[in-house]
């Protein structure tokens, strides 16, 4: 990647670089851009990055792979910014790995998605790794439910199975299942049918970030409607509403 500054920055101090990180081209295309700011003798650069790379290989499962997220924050760090901020990480490891970093919740997000819902739907979290996230998000919006759920996945094949949900009757309550990424989508759609088992209403999918890496078509099937943010990429969907961040920061 290359990039040439049109702006003159010979009078200005501080910089905010934006840069959605969807291919490792991304980042080298943001390293650059900051030394380009930087030899324009820029006091402060700050990045937000609304989907931070490699964010679910946070730990290593088993012998022979890398920590991902490391390697990208690393290389980050490296460039000695005055600040990072990142839209809802995948978990405590990336903040804790990126010098100066400041994360911004999902809550406004999902409160905007429920001023179109019922008033009693129901918060699924889908799994463990999105328990303590959702009951933030719930004291935020006090008027919501937790329903808890949990799956299955076999670290050498990534295969899924044994989907719970820990409720014995769902009511006919609309279900709002939340995280953070979507990618292939297998652990939403096996939940919506565990879900459906237990008497759910409506099923609806709300992923901060968007990858769809298999598309919508089959979890359209099974939820009546997706949200996600434009973090990853642009999306134009008849069954998927994007939010864009500019209406949450």
């Amino acid at each position: 990647p290359h990039i040439k500054l049109r702006t003159d920055l010979s009078e200005v101090e501080s910089v905010m670089i934006t840069h959605r990180l969807s291919s490792f081209n991304d980042v080298g295309l943001l390293l650059i851009a900051v030394d380009a700011v930087r030899r324009c003798m820029v006091e402060e650069i700050r990045v937000f990055i609304p989907y931070f790379p490699a964010a679910r290989q946070d730990r290593v499962m088993v012998a022979g792979e890398a920590l991902s997220v490391k390697v990208y924050a690393d290389l980050l760090n490296n460039l000695y910014l005055n600040g990072m901020i990142v839209f809802d990480p995948h978990s405590e490891v990336t903040p804790a790995l990126l010098d100066n970093c400041i994360t911004v919740s999902n809550f406004k997000f999902i409160e905007l998605i429920l001023a179109d819902l019922p008033k009693d739907t129901l918060l699924i979290a889908p799994d463990g790794g999105a328990l303590k996230k959702i009951y933030k998000l719930a004291a935020y919006l006090q008027d919501y439910d937790v329903i808890e759920c949990s799956k299955t996945r076999d670290v050498k094949t990534g295969k899924l199975s044994g989907f719970k949900v820990y409720a014995e009757n769902l009511e006919g309550r609309a279900c709002l299942i939340v995280d953070d990424i979507c990618d292939g989508g297998g652990t939403f759609m096996g939940l919506a049918g565990e879900l459906n088992n237990k008497g759910a209403g409506d099923l609806y999918l709300a992923v901060s970030h968007g990858i769809f890496s298999k598309g919508t078509e089959n979890l359209a099937k099974h939820f009546k409607r997706l949200y996600t943010t434009d973090s990853f990429r642009t999306i134009v969907d008849d069954g998927v509403e994007q939010i864009p961040l500019e209406k949450l920061l």
